[in-house]
């Protein structure tokens, strides 16, 4: 059995919708995870995508921010929602596959301008958050998916200029070490890195401030698919989408996807 999962931060699902069903009629991923869905749940637009066959749907959504949400053409069971940012922002989905594979969405907080807790509150609930799934994964135990936007580029190949974002969030080193300790704490497989080894050049976002973003590919690898170790040995291929930052009223973000022989 093959199962194909894709992951997006759709910056607003209810504004996105044509790119969205634009993607999945073209791509046709089992399960699309999507990040910052912008929208409580009652106005999800449930009907278009199960118009589309994805009528297993899981949300956990917000009033014009944050938001997550699963659609899936395969049923979905034992849904939860992790408040790992202590506030109870809509920031984590979880469901179970048939067969036992959790999959795990999350949109991490991007942590404001200022990378210093001090001066800067945002980035360290980004901090907190990040630490708080450190704990959660050091005592994991079911063979998971851990999916989303994760608001950090580790690698110097993840970003336009290593030298230049040193400084800036999303790259800095305190949050580099922090996502390596999240990693290390259940041996997560980066599955885009595996498919995709640095220092080749992989980015999934690109800035709304660039004029042309693809002339000046200005880009940052903030969006993940991380594995536990037997997930990770059952995937086959990975895809990133830049193609869709470039169709009509785009997220900054482009789709992510795995294929997996289960």
């Amino acid at each position: 059995m093959t199962l194909r999962i894709a992951s997006w931060n759709i910056n607003s699902v209810r504004f996105r919708l044509a790119i969205v069903e634009r993607f999945l009629t073209e791509q046709a991923p089992d399960i699309l995870c999507l990040q910052e869905t912008k929208t409580i749940d009652g106005e999800f637009p449930a009907d278009a995508f199960r118009a589309l066959g994805y009528k297993h749907i899981v949300l956990h959504g917000q009033r014009m921010h944050h938001g997550v949400a699963i659609v899936s053409r395969v049923p979905l069971a034992e849904d939860d929602r992790l408040d790992w940012q202590a506030n109870m922002e809509a920031r984590h989905v979880g469901v179970r596959l048939s067969g036992g594979l959790r999959l795990e969405n999350v949109y991490v907080p991007a942590g404001g301008d200022i990378p210093d807790r001090a001066l800067n509150p945002k980035f360290g609930q980004k901090l907190d958050f990040l630490e708080r799934m450190t704990r959660w994964s050091e005592s994991l135990k079911t063979p998971t998916l851990l999916v989303g936007d994760f608001n950090i580029a580790p690698l110097e190949s993840d970003v336009w200029s290593h030298k230049q974002l040193l400084d800036v969030v999303s790259h800095t080193p305190i949050e580099v070490a922090t996502l390596g300790r999240l990693q290390a704490a259940h041996d997560w497989v980066d599955l885009g890195r595996r498919f995709v080894p640095p220092p080749a050049r992989l980015y999934t976002w690109w800035s709304y401030r660039a004029k042309d973003w693809a002339a000046s590919d200005r880009g940052r690898r903030l969006d993940h698919m991380w594995a536990s170790p037997q997930v990770a040995a059952a995937a086959t291929k990975h895809q990133v989408f830049e193609d869709c930052r470039g169709w009509l009223k785009p997220s900054d973000h482009v789709p992510i996807l795995t294929e997996f022989a289960l």
